[in-house]
């Protein structure tokens, strides 16, 4: 199950992370963010330990959204050492994801 992320943990959970991260920005109102949910939730068992996977809800995380230019959603921002690498938006399929988190580690 993916983490939840917001204003109170971001700075320790994805900017100051060891490992990767990979941040779903979405709302519940979203159906292409509930589309992708389960495969986010995949993703995090699949690569425990190596990246840290979370969601931010932009509906109560309005800030956070902002400070990264979030306009639409899903948006899928990527994160290694604390820096922004990679970004994708809207839905995208399962394989596309691990080639990009395979790629960050």
């Amino acid at each position: 199950m993916a983490m939840e992320f917001n204003a109170a943990n971001f700075e320790t959970e994805v900017l100051k992370s060891e490992v990767p991260v990979l941040v779903d920005f979405w709302a519940a109102w979203c159906g292409p963010c509930r589309a992708i949910a389960p495969i986010i939730d995949q993703l995090s068992a699949e690569f425990a330990g190596k990246v840290k996977i979370g969601k931010v809800n932009v509906d109560e995380n309005r800030d956070l959204a902002q400070q990264f230019g979030v306009m639409s959603i899903p948006t899928l921002i990527f994160f290694k050492g604390g820096q922004k690498v990679d970004q994708v938006i809207g839905f995208t399929s399962k394989a596309d994801l691990e080639k990009k988190l395979n790629a960050l580690l």
